[in-house]
């Protein structure tokens, strides 16, 4: 059976939604971060050489990944379901938002949280760090965030999801982020759109369900 290396609190509860989306049978096997550097546990590298989650253990097949996961479980397990069809402008555009997700728009989430956590230095260097953290937001992060949050409300204007006009597979990768910005980047009612889209995301019974499977599910 498909086993589902799964970290609380992590990326890998969107791995969770899309297989309770697909109605595919898997187990969970659950690990927790450390209360106080809040990483994964050692034993994850046991699992893949990295010991991050997700990762999904298949048969003989290891995966790690989020974007090659759900790709995986999708081309596996999909039946055609919650992917255009492979070589229409619709598929192209699926493959954008699998890559875009973690390659463009989850690198200045991390920063943020980074450079937030810089602020809390001991007090003696504290005010350094303020002004250090303070620099980079000014000058790369919060630019940054804003040209990304403003081009997905864009694009929700034009479609209710992000591969076109049905849900899909892309739309369970983008959940990570955008749930980031939520937390982390101010994103509220200011983009209609995006909380939309969020609020029926949340509103999928096969979300539901992933949120009973992997418990609680809460991001900084």
């Amino acid at each position: 059976m498909l086993t589902v290396h799964h970290l609380n609190n992590s990326r890998s509860q969107r791995v969770l939604w899309l297989l309770e989306e697909l109605g595919v049978p898997y187990q969970i096997e659950r690990y927790e971060r450390d209360r106080k550097t809040m990483l994964a546990p050692p034993a994850l590298k046991k699992v893949h050489p990295l010991g991050k989650s997700p990762v999904v253990t298949d048969g003989q097949t290891t995966l790690a990944e989020s974007g090659a996961i759900i790709e995986y479980l999708v081309e596996r397990y999909g039946e055609g379901k919650f992917s255009p069809e492979p070589g229409t402008p619709s598929f192209l555009r699926y493959r954008y938002w699998l890559h875009y997700a973690e390659g463009s728009l989850m690198p200045p989430l991390l920063m943020k949280l980074v450079f937030d956590e810089v602020e809390k230095a001991p007090l003696l260097v504290r005010p350094i760090a303020k002004a250090i953290s303070a620099t980079v937001h000014k000058r790369f992060i919060t630019p940054n965030l804003t040209q990304h949050l403003d081009f997905l409300e864009g694009e929700l204007a034009t479609s209710n999801w992000f591969a076109g006009r049905s849900f899909s597979a892309a739309d369970v990768q983008m959940s990570f982020p955008v749930e980031a910005a939520v937390a982390r980047a101010g994103l509220d009612e200011s983009r209609p759109k995006l909380m939309d889209w969020l609020r029926r995301i949340h509103a999928r019974p096969a979300y539901q369900r992933a949120l009973v499977q992997g418990g609680p599910f809460e991001l900084k």
